[in-house]
């Protein structure tokens, strides 16, 4: 691990010189004067005074060499599409969108929120609104109306891109309803709404306000945008992510610090190099859709793959059939969707001939230590765990062989990134932790390229939400424990607020699951902590089993249970042993893949689970009311 140490050890010592060489891997209209102001803490400034834009670098500057070659593979499952868009032809879909908005009076600055389901119109009115300087908020289709116009009200979008519906398993899911019902609440109304009619269900337009899409391109499509430079520092996107209390937290990205940490992290941490074809199976309206699908491929020179529809649909063998079918050489995606395909017939797994495929990458929740080694073994390929947050907008903790291949460990998300000052913090002294001393993993300011600049129009709840967390010391908190071994690697044990506190012993409900899922039966499991009138706080746990048949027989609920609730009190000691173990076919998620525990833990104390706008099967929920 000597070369990444050291390439690190400089990311950190020396990242004037050290970034202002990565700065090379792309275009600069005007050079930048200086490579980091941080004279106004925790608030960084990369590359000031240089004028670049993301657009340009993602597409424009690969028309030479490669606009004959694949950029944008859209497959769609639910709607029996595919189809590949050359770097040229992008460009042209690119600059039809940006005349689109410019035509309707989109300026430099002003915002366009984007509320789509995963189709190129998605990616092509991202990349517009960075060629015209314009500020692009994308909304995951699966949020309702009240979450829809909060962020509405916050942004206050000129223009907002939407579509008749999106569709989920084969089913239509309405998107035109949710934004009229959104608009109608919130104070801030928009000048336009652009519509992609997909002819998946009818829709009611509003006279004035909402404008086809089909009509507008076919009037703009042979226009040529100019590009707008923006300096480095300009706001490039706005994506909203929860905060604790109840109003979203507008994280804001820059535009030249983005993109440098973007072609960075393609080479150094997946390997990446032009001509490739990169597999992301992530939403655009998550960080991972805005760094891993749009931006960090096509800025590398790589061709990305955009995928509408699920793992297991039309079978569970569609993913590695994508990556045969178009050579794709790194595949993320969340833990969760290989968790689904562990319940399907393993055979799917060689059905495909993936040896154009160098590594998978899991990220977005936990990866547990036995579904990386499942797929791993099952595959033959690296499986690299890695660690990171919306607001980081890249990873924190991951492998990095494109520096140097190192021993990968399951359950582990490896080593530091690049430019990350990661921490262990004991959250009551402010100290930094020991090796193997469980804390809360932070990292020391300045942020690096391509993390938050701030939160939209609030400085101060920036520093007051991640910079004020320990005592002593200006540090960013992820909110997450974690620790790192004498060998260096680390691991992530839950967030600070998945903690229960059981007659005085704090356990994290994490270490309670890993140890559930060592169980032979078990696929995956949740566990939450529930009040108690005694102990103050129990742990309840909820497994879905490889094969729910096995219920069946008689008794073999009990003997389940309590040999899950052994293995509990032989991994994590007597405290941790939970009240219940109790079976489910599946546990109630969000569409990106968390587990809805707070959900869960109403349900279990008898309380409303509250707004569940996100959540992916309804039904998963009435299976832990009716366990309960």
């Amino acid at each position: 691990m000597q070369k990444i140490r050291e390439v690190h050890r400089q990311s950190i010592q020396d990242r004037e010189t050290f970034w202002a060489q990565e700065a090379r891997r792309i275009h600069w209209e005007t050079p930048f004067s200086q490579v980091l102001d941080y004279s106004r803490p925790p608030f960084a400034q990369w590359f000031v005074g240089g004028r670049t834009n993301l657009c340009y670098n993602a597409v424009d500057r690969w028309l030479d060499t490669q606009a004959d070659q694949p950029a944008l593979i859209w497959v769609s499952t639910e709607v029996d599409k595919e189809i590949v868009y050359t770097r040229a032809q992008l460009s042209q879909e690119v600059n039809a969108a940006a005349a689109i908005l410019q035509s309707l009076g989109v300026q430099q600055g002003d915002r366009v929120l984007i509320y789509l389901p995963m189709i190129p119109q998605a990616a092509f009115f991202m990349l517009a609104c960075a060629r015209i300087g314009a500020v692009h908020s994308v909304v995951f289709g699966g949020f309702a109306a009240h979450n829809l116009a909060q962020r509405i009200d916050d942004a206050e979008p000129k223009v907002i891109v939407s579509t008749d519906a999106g569709s989920r398993g084969g089913r239509p899911v309405p998107y035109k309803p949710l934004l009229d019902k959104a608009i109608e609440q919130s104070a801030h109304v928009p000048e336009h709404v652009v519509l992609v009619d997909r002819n998946l269900v009818p829709m009611q337009l509003t006279e004035g306000r909402d404008l086809d899409y089909a009509t507008l391109r076919a009037r703009h499509l042979d226009v040529q945008v100019p590009v707008v430079w923006l300096e480095s520092n300009a706001p490039s996107y706005i994506l909203y992510t929860s905060g604790t209390t109840g109003n979203p937290k507008g994280v804001q990205r820059d535009v030249g610090g983005y993109a440098v940490a973007l072609c960075a992290s393609m080479e150094y941490i997946f390997g990446g190099k032009p001509g490739d074809v990169y597999f992301s199976a992530s939403d655009v309206g998550w960080v991972v859709g805005h760094s891993y699908v749009v931006y960090g491929p096509l800025l590398n020179g790589q061709a990305t793959v955009m995928y509408e529809g699920t793992p297991v649909r039309p079978d569970a063998a569609i993913l590695w059939r994508i990556i045969e079918t178009y050579r794709v050489s790194a595949l993320f995606c969340a833990p969760t969707a290989i968790r689904v395909l562990k319940k399907h017939d393993p055979a799917l797994l060689t059905k495909h001939d993936l040896s154009s495929l160098d590594r998978i990458y899991l990220a977005g929740e936990p990866l547990d230590e036995l579904t990386g080694q499942w797929l791993s073994e099952a595959l033959d390929k690296p499986v690299i765990d890695n660690y990171w947050q919306t607001e980081t907008g890249w990873p924190i903790l991951s492998a990095q062989p494109g520096i140097e291949e190192i021993p990968l460990r399951f359950g582990s998300p490896s080593v530091p990134v690049i430019g990350f000052d990661v921490r262990v913090v004991n959250e009551a002294t402010g100290q930094d932790c020991g090796p193997n001393e469980k804390g809360v993993v932070a990292i020391q300011p300045p942020l690096p390229p391509g993390a938050l600049s701030t939160i939209w129009r609030n400085d101060e709840r920036f520093v007051k939400t991640y910079f004020e967390s320990f005592p002593g010391r200006l540090t960013y908190s992820t909110f997450d424990w974690g620790l790192v071994d004498k060998d260096g690697y680390w691991f992530i044990l839950g967030r600070t607020d998945d903690v229960i506190n059981v007659a005085g012993h704090r356990l994290g409900t994490r270490e309670i699951e890993e140890s559930v899922n060592t169980h032979a039966a078990v696929a995956e499991s949740a566990v939450v902590g529930v009040a108690d009138e005694t102990k103050g706080q129990v742990a309840m746990g909820f497994a879905v089993l490889r094969n729910p048949a096995m219920l069946d027989e008689p008794g073999s609920r009990d003997r389940l249970e309590a040999e899950i609730k052994h293995v509990i009190e032989e991994r994590n000691g007597p405290v941790a042993r939970p009240a219940r173990i109790l079976f489910v076919t599946n546990l109630p998620k969000t569409r990106s893949g968390k587990v809805l525990r707070r959900a869960i833990v109403a349900l279990c104390e008898g309380r409303d689970p509250g707004d569940l706008t996100t959540i992916e099967d309804p039904s998963a929920l009435e299976q832990i009311r009716a366990a309960l």
